[in-house]
């Protein structure tokens, strides 16, 4: 490894830690310990990390029976591959269970249905084996195209058999990368190095992305058919389980080389071992495999000469593993404090860099679910209009608002625990009809200038939150940093979102101001800030009065008989803050 390569490597694990330690003292602060049951080996670092605030316990080679016993006792779980989360896991857990942490990128064994519908968040580390994974595979081509494991075996059983191993030279050669996420991308650059010709097949992938590393995409056919050298690196869905079939070993281009170091279950083992026996796939390297283990005295592939395997080492280097451990602890702990974490697998996956950016926007979208939800009266509504406008239009990533706006509507109606695992989940089971319209405007300096929340019914217990189109309406913006409500009904207000407030419709004169004011002071309810938004002069206004405490049910009842006041209500506590 170059110098400037190991420094750089150095740099990230280091600034893995600190940013661990930074997040582990916010935690630390905090009154409550969690508890976190630890299931398989974790690094050593990451395990003493979690141990600054956290209460852990370490088991390995948990029964499923032990895993129920002990589920509703955690609030967080952090498990390898071979631990399977089951439903089961979670209905023992009875709501305590709030994060499964994945130590790799997998999550094959983890119910993620369940884990949903129990709002449970499954947190992975994607990123820290990256470059592992990748040096893998890359190691499974140059090993295959010279038989370097056969040679070495040979000369152990005594024997000098050059002509038996006669290699493929990699320079010149085309090699197909069949899922062109972070690992494909780090194998790419590698496999350019070694002078070779790259195509990928990606449905998803950028066609910038892959042009800026020299990578051409192609339609899985043509890279089937152009390719000497065929390396997996996709995920295992239903759509790419079996993919590598005999179909397409059929359009494979004759005497291929095929390596898997992503998941068993994309490519049809038995189909594979046909095409080896027909010699259009003339070799092949397997670090993974359907069943782990495998039966390695029955296994067709395992004991044949021009296939190479390894036992799942992809990731499973000491920098690797440190690594993971790093990412899973930071994931797990900031889903804990109540961050919001770019690690989540069944919540919207929104980037870093996106995350970061719509923080104060978030606050604004749960504030807007809250406030619109706390005005219907007694009659239910089935649609929920949310109104981005943005400079960004149609490009604006707007899964983490929708789900926020949906938690805030949801949440204090529903006896499920709401969060930003099961917001759409839930939303749908109760037959609720998500509408979100983009609006360009602005310039590019702002996320969001507005946002507004629309719920499809006119009942409402405060009738100026109801619009023209007979919806109760409620916008906001974020200004300063802070999110403010800024439209109730027709009405323009400007009100933090944050707090209780009492709301009051009233003919626009004097004398009123005085009079409700006069009612609160005597209920004993402090007064934060007062203002009046008004929709022309001598005509009916909204007085907004920032309280404390909530006003008693009589002292409520004696400011609808002030004299001008048409309706009063209170918000109560509109959202909870977000750090």
């Amino acid at each position: 490894m170059h110098k400037a390569q190991y420094l750089k490597n150095h740099c990230l694990w280091h600034r893995k830690v600190v940013i661990a330690q930074a997040v582990l003292s916010q935690v630390k602060r905090t009154s409550k310990r969690h508890s976190i049951l630890v299931e398989e080996n974790l690094g050593l670092t990451g395990i003493e990390l979690l141990k600054r605030s956290c209460n852990v316990e370490l088991v390995s080679n948990i029964t499923p029976e032990e895993l129920y016993a002990k589920a509703p006792q955690v609030d967080a779980l952090i498990v390898r591959k071979g631990t399977k989360v089951t439903r089961e896991v979670f209905e023992a857990s009875k709501g305590r269970l709030k994060v499964v942490g994945r130590a790799g990128v997998g999550v094959d064994n983890i119910d993620l249905a369940a884990a949903t519908e129990y709002g449970c968040l499954v947190v992975n580390a994607p990123t820290a084996n990256t470059v592992a994974a990748a040096e893998h595979g890359i190691a499974l081509l140059c090993a295959m195209a010279r038989n370097i494991p056969q040679a070495d075996a040979s000369m152990k059983a005594g024997k000098w058999d050059r002509s038996t191993f006669l290699g493929a030279t990699l320079a010149g050669k085309t090699l197909a990368i069949y899922g062109f996420g972070k690992v494909g991308f780090e194998v790419a650059r590698r496999a350019k190095g070694l002078g070779m010709q790259v195509l990928a097949y990606d449905p998803y992938a950028s066609s910038e992305k892959a042009a800026a590393q020299g990578v051409q995409l192609v339609t899985f056919d043509t890279a089937l058919a152009s390719a000497d050298f065929h390396s997996l690196h996709m995920p295992l869905t239903p759509i790419t389980k079996n993919l590598f079939g005999d179909f397409a070993f059929s359009l494979i281009r004759p005497g291929s080389r095929i390596i898997n170091a992503a998941h068993g279950g994309v490519i049809d083992e038995g189909a594979l071992l046909r095409a080896l026996e027909a010699r259009v796939v003339v070799q092949a390297a397997l670090d993974v495999f359907l069943d782990e283990p495998p039966d390695l005295a029955a296994h067709p592939l395992i004991g044949r000469s021009d296939v190479i395997c390894t036992p799942h080492l992809g990731a499973y280097t000491l920098e690797a593993q440190e690594g993971v451990a790093l990412e899973v602890v930071e994931a797990v702990v900031e889903a804990l404090s109540g961050k919001l974490c770019c690690n989540a697998v069944n919540a919207p996956m929104v980037p870093q860099e996106i995350m970061e950016e719509l923080q104060p926007y978030i606050v604004l979208a749960e504030g807007l679910g809250k406030a619109a939800v706390s005005l219907v009266r007694d009659h239910g509504f089935a649609d929920i209009a949310i109104t981005y406008s943005s400079p960004r239009g149609d490009d604006l990533d707007t899964r983490l608002l929708r789900a926020m706006v949906i938690k805030g509507v949801l949440e204090d109606i529903s006896t499920a625990r709401v969060n930003l695992v099961n917001a759409d989940l839930l939303a749908r089971n109760r037959g609720l009809r998500i509408k979100e319209v983009h609006v360009r405007s602005g310039d590019g300096g702002e996320v969001l200038t507005s946002m507004s929340v629309a719920l499809g019914t006119n009942d409402s217990r405060f009738s100026a939150a109801v619009d023209r189109t007979q919806r109760i309406y409620v916008q906001g913006k974020v200004a300063g940093g802070q999110p403010f409500l800024t439209k109730i009904g027709n009405y323009d207000v400007e009100l933090a979102v944050a707090g209780s407030i009492l709301l009051t419709r009233q003919r626009d004169q004097p004398g009123i101001v005085g009079g409700v004011g006069m009612l609160l002071a005597k209920d004993q309810v402090n007064i934060s800030f007062m203002t009046v938004s008004r929709a022309a002069r001598d005509r009916e206004a909204i007085m907004a009065i920032g309280i404390d405490s909530e006003p008693s049910a009589d002292t409520l009842e004696a400011i609808t008989r002030v004299p001008g006041v048409v309706e009063v209500t209170v918000f109560k506590e509109v959202v909870t803050q977000y750090t």
